[in-house]
């Protein structure tokens, strides 16, 4: 488990990360801190603690209609794979595109 030093809304923080996550674990904190800067910058409302709650809220509606969007838009077809091809191939085929739609529906943690 690797360490990397972060700073969310002025703070550092010591946060673990699985090797080879690196780049996903700083794009969670740079939204989370951007979307914390937003609710200061706002003026009204100066606790961490608030702000952090509303921050997790917004990022939460934001999966959610994530989400809810990718549930109700149709499956991308897949193509019929060419006579001769293994149906391990596609398979494989299948499964990087749910991989892929998935990904994109995950948040970054």
């Amino acid at each position: 488990m690797k360490q990397i030093d972060v700073q969310i809304l002025q703070q550092s923080y010591l946060l673990g990360c699985a090797e080879g996550q690196e780049a996903r674990l700083l794009d969670a904190v740079q939204r989370v801190d951007t979307a914390m800067t937003q609710i200061r910058d706002a003026g009204k409302i100066r606790s961490r603690e608030r702000i952090a709650v509303l921050a997790a809220l917004n990022l939460a509606y934001e999966v959610a209609d994530r989400d809810a969007a990718a549930a109700s838009a149709p499956m991308p077809a897949v193509a019929e794979a060419p006579a001769g091809t293994a149906t391990e191939e596609r398979l494989a085929q299948l499964l990087a595109r749910l991989d892929a739609a998935l990904g994109e529906q995950t948040p970054a943690l």
